[in-house]
């Protein structure tokens, strides 16, 4: 841990662009100074672009720190803090990260599988369906409807993408099997 007399030397040699110092001042502060902008902004991505601003900040600003009115983890963190107050009271657009509930609205539009499913076809296929294991059923729809990977399938199931591969292969070859009757 760094004493705030070793940090106060650290921003003295930055003020004279030394950069070995302002890694050591980066690596003693940086979590601190995130923590500050996370909470503020609420969003990983936006503290993680305003602490490259903060530290930018410092870089170029570090002449401007007094040891007799401030602590530098004082100084550091109100520049952190100010920045992301800037950041918060700039009129940004929304971005669709800030509202996730709006990724599942559905289409009104019918789908192609939908289509699909009302005709001879769609009701055979939900017949052969219905004969596979629940999960396997689910798995298949997941896959070959809403286009999930094996990777985000294996994530959901807790099982190695080889064995979401290999459930595939087999509940595809019941469905070819059934349609094929």
């Amino acid at each position: 841990m760094t004493t705030q007399q070793e940090l106060s030397n650290l921003l003295g040699r930055v003020a004279l662009k030394d950069r070995a110092a302002f890694a050591d001042v980066y690596r003693a502060t940086s979590s601190k100074l995130y923590g500050i902008t996370l909470r503020i902004l609420r969003r990983p991505d936006l503290a993680d672009e305003v602490l490259q601003e903060v530290y930018v900040k410092v870089w170029d600003r570090a002449a401007d720190f007094d040891p007799k009115i401030a602590s530098p983890i004082t100084w550091l963190a109100t520049i952190a803090r100010n920045r992301a107050l800037d950041e918060v009271r700039k009129k940004r657009p929304e971005s669709i990260e800030d509202y996730p509930e709006l990724l599942d609205v559905a289409s009104g539009e019918e789908t192609a599988l939908a289509a699909v499913m009302r005709g001879e076809d769609g009701k055979r296929l939900a017949d052969c369906l219905s004969r596979l294991e629940d999960g396997k059923r689910q798995m298949v729809v997941l896959a070959y409807c809403e286009g999930l990977s094996r990777d985000e399938l294996a994530e959901k199931y807790g099982q190695p993408a080889n064995t979401i591969k290999t459930w595939l292969r087999r509940s595809l070859a019941q469905l070819k099997g059934c349609l094929g009757s």
